[in-house]
C-alpha cells in the first residue's frame, strides 16, 4: 500500500471526525469538566458563570449525548460514574489544549492565574511546603497553590483531585514514571530521656516504639528489624507520620523516621537522632507527573520550581 493511499485514508478519517464533531455542541465540554470536577450542580454553575437551571439543563443534555448518568447521588454526596472518571483526564487535556490554541500568549508565570495542585504527605509538606509556597508567591503571584495532603496516595489524585504532580517516596507505588527530587534516609529518633550510652540497636530493642499505622503499607525498617531478629514492642500506632516525632518528644520511646523530617522537627522538639543500625536502602523523594498534563511550558517551569525548593534544603549528611 502506498503512502499516498495511507494519507488519503488518514484524511478521510479526519474528515469523518470533523463531521461528527460538527453535530455536537462543543460548548457542553466546559460545563461538563466543571461538573465532573466539582460533583455539584451549584458549584459547577458558579465556576463557569451559569445559572443553576442552565447547568441542570446542560447536565441533561450531556447525559443524553454520552448515554451515561455521569454523576449520581450516594447518600448525601454526589459521585462520578466509572465512565465519568475515565472522561475527566482526557477532557482536562483537551480543554487545556483548546485554551492554548485560542490564547496565543505563551505561558507567563508572572500573570498566570491557574490553580497549581501538588500532592504530598504532611511530612513532605513540612520539609518542602513553605519553601515551595514562597517561591510560587514570588514567581507566580496571581496563581493559587493547592497542597493536596494525605497519609497515603490515591488512584484518584490525578483523575478526580486534579493534581499536577505528586511527590512520592519509593514506598508508595505508582504506574507512572518518576523523577528524583531529593534524597533521604531512615533514622532512629528518641528524646533526651533515653539512656545516653545506648546505641540505636539497643534503643530499638529496649524502648517502646511509636509506629506508623496502615493496613496497606509497612515501613521497610521493620522488615529489616524482623529479619535481624530484633525483638521490639510497639506501644502506640498513629495514622500520620508527622505526629510521631511530636509524641516521641513529649512521651519518650523510639521510632524510625525520615532524616529530613526528623532534622526539621528537632529545631523545636526534644529529639535525639541516631543512624539506623542495619544496612538499608536510601529513600528518594520523587516527582510523579499527571500523565494528562498537556501544558509542557507550565510543567517545565513547575519542575524547575520544585528542584529549586529541594536544592534549598540543608545538605544531606552522609549516613
Amino acid at each position: 500500500m502506498t503512502r499516498a493511499v495511507d494519507d488519503e485514508r488518514d484524511a478521510s478519517t479526519s474528515d469523518a471526525d470533523l463531521t461528527r464533531l460538527a453535530s455536537v455542541n462543543l460548548n457542553l465540554l466546559v460545563p461538563l469538566a466543571a461538573l465532573l470536577e466539582e460533583r455539584s450542580v451549584t458549584r459547577a454553575a458558579a465556576k463557569v458563570g451559569l445559572s443553576q437551571p442552565a447547568m441542570s439543563h446542560a447536565l441533561r443534555r450531556m447525559r443524553r449525548l454520552l448515554g451515561d448518568d455521569l454523576v449520581v447521588r450516594r447518600g448525601s454526596a454526589m459521585t462520578l460514574t466509572p465512565r465519568a472518571v475515565q472522561l475527566l483526564p482526557p477532557l482536562r487535556r483537551v480543554l487545556q489544549q483548546a485554551a492554548r490554541i485560542v490564547d496565543s500568549a505563551p505561558f507567563d508565570p508572572a500573570v498566570d492565574r491557574r490553580l497549581i495542585t501538588v500532592s504530598m504527605t504532611t511530612s513532605t509538606a513540612l520539609v518542602l511546603g513553605s519553601t515551595l509556597a514562597r517561591l510560587l508567591a514570588e514567581r507566580a503571584p496571581n496563581a493559587v497553590l493547592r497542597l493536596l495532603t494525605s497519609t497515603m496516595t490515591s488512584g484518584t489524585m490525578f483523575t478526580e483531585d486534579g493534581a499536577d504532580v505528586a511527590l512520592l517516596t519509593g514506598g508508595f507505588t505508582s504506574p507512572y514514571p518518576r523523577e528524583r527530587l531529593y534524597d533521604d534516609r531512615w533514622v532512629v529518633i528518641t528524646n533526651s530521656t533515653a539512656p545516653a550510652e545506648a546505641g540505636a540497636a539497643e534503643l530499638l530493642a529496649t524502648l517502646p516504639h511509636i509506629a506508623f499505622d496502615s493496613a496497606t503499607y509497612r515501613s521497610r525498617p521493620y522488615d529489616i528489624l524482623d529479619a535481624e531478629g530484633v525483638a521490639y514492642t510497639v506501644r502506640h500506632r498513629v495514622s500520620d507520620n508527622l505526629l510521631i516525632p511530636q509524641l516521641i518528644s513529649g512521651a519518650g520511646g523510639v521510632a524510625v523516621h525520615r532524616y529530613r523530617v526528623a532534622t526539621a522537627m528537632s529545631r523545636y522538639l526534644d529529639l535525639r537522632i541516631e543512624e539506623f543500625p542495619f544496612p538499608i536502602e536510601g529513600l528518594g523523594m520523587n516527582m510523579v507527573w499527571n500523565p494528562w498534563l498537556a501544558d509542557d511550558p507550565f510543567k517545565d517551569w513547575l519542575r524547575g520550581i520544585l528542584l529549586e525548593a529541594a536544592a534549598s534544603l540543608e545538605p544531606h549528611a552522609p549516613a
